[in-house]
């Protein structure tokens, strides 16, 4: 069953170290310990981008696109992930000076909690989407 912010403060780290060390990571704009958090192969599919594999991949991907983006984490909900492992969903927003979307993390875990995969989704309408200036 989801948690949502209204109800309780988000645990993250209650279902997934490595899930909230990323929130953390991400928004302090420390992209080094993020990626870290991924397995050597793990994946990071962002929106608009082929998927972006290892760390030190996401690590250039993050430098580059991430700077000055805030991730606020609104929803989360824990359940096993497709291939049988453990995948935790978070739904939120993204912030940046420019504009603000409605985002969902699904995070494929390893059983050491390490980051396999991260898929980030926009919830938003297409003409929401056209307004969004990529530079």
């Amino acid at each position: 069953m989801p948690t949502d912010v209204a109800d309780t403060t988000l645990d993250l780290a209650a279902l997934s170290t490595a899930v909230d060390r990323y929130f953390v990571g991400f928004n302090a704009e420390e992209y080094r310990a993020v990626a870290a958090l991924f397995e050597a192969d793990g994946v990071l599919l962002a929106p608009f981008e082929e998927p972006i594999v290892g760390p030190e991949a996401i690590y250039i991907y993050l430098q580059a696109e991430a700077v000055n983006m805030q991730a606020i984490p609104v929803e989360v909900e824990e359940g096993p992930s497709p291939d049988g492992g453990r995948q935790v969903v978070v739904k939120g927003r993204v912030k940046t000076s420019l504009f603000a979307v409605n985002v969902r993390w699904t995070f494929a875990l390893t059983a050491d909690d390490t980051l396999q995969s991260a898929e980030i989704k926009l919830l938003a309408s297409l003409q929401e989407l056209m307004q969004i200036d990529r530079g």
